[in-house]
């Protein structure tokens, strides 16, 4: 993703591929979004963008459904708690993603960018939270579980009273200091993270 950004600046701007990719980690940092950045200053048509990167992207040969991860999200207690998804993509490509992995039904809905939308909200901007507790019914700051791997994400998520872990996979540099209370490797770490959410294992009787 992070190439067709690149070559989508460079092509766009009619900018040097350095100056390019200088430009897009700027307002990824600034904004939370590259695309945020583009709209903002460039009036790039955001839909045309998603098309060029998000629903270019070759998904079917990278992402494959994974039983371990079916595993965790059948463990949770839905009981409790509704399993959302929240994401800066547009719409296209969060349920292409979760199709690819087979795990959609898990799933009550989906807060995203609206590309569309006269202005974008993304996170790590505190509306963009707001309007995923809105659309999923949440009323208590407190009652909110989110994991990302993003350091910015989760370090927001945190500031306005949310639990939160920050996903680092293995090969990622760990930051300097941690973006929340719980750092993470691994989705399955959240069973220690949260035990709360998650369904209370089976006692066999003697």
């Amino acid at each position: 993703m992070a190439e067709l950004i690149d070559k989508y600046f460079a092509t766009h701007l009619s900018l040097p591929y350095e100056d390019a990719v200088r430009l897009h980690k700027e307002y990824y940092q600034n904004y939370g979004l590259a695309i945020e950045g583009l709209v903002r200053h460039h009036q790039i048509d955001p839909l045309e963008y998603n098309a060029k990167v998000d629903d270019a992207l070759p998904l079917d040969d990278i992402i494959k459904p994974r039983e371990d991860l079916k595993k965790l999200l059948r463990d949770i207690d839905t009981s409790k708690v509704r399993l959302w998804l929240f994401t800066n993509a547009y719409v296209n490509h969060a349920k292409r993603v979760v199709k690819l992995l087979e795990i959609e039904d898990f799933f009550e809905g989906v807060t995203y960018c609206d590309y569309a939308a006269p202005r974008l909200m993304c996170k790590p901007h505190e509306e963009a939270y707001e309007k995923a507790m809105r659309e999923a019914g949440v009323e208590r700051r407190e009652d909110c579980y989110f994991v990302d791997d993003s350091y910015q994400n989760c370090k927001k998520a945190q500031e306005i009273g949310w639990n939160v872990a920050h996903l680092v996979e293995e090969g990622v540099k760990s930051p300097r200091t941690q973006a929340c209370k719980f750092q993470i490797s691994h989705l399955d770490e959240l069973r220690t993270c949260f035990p709360e959410v998650f369904k209370k294992p089976e006692t066999s009787s003697e």
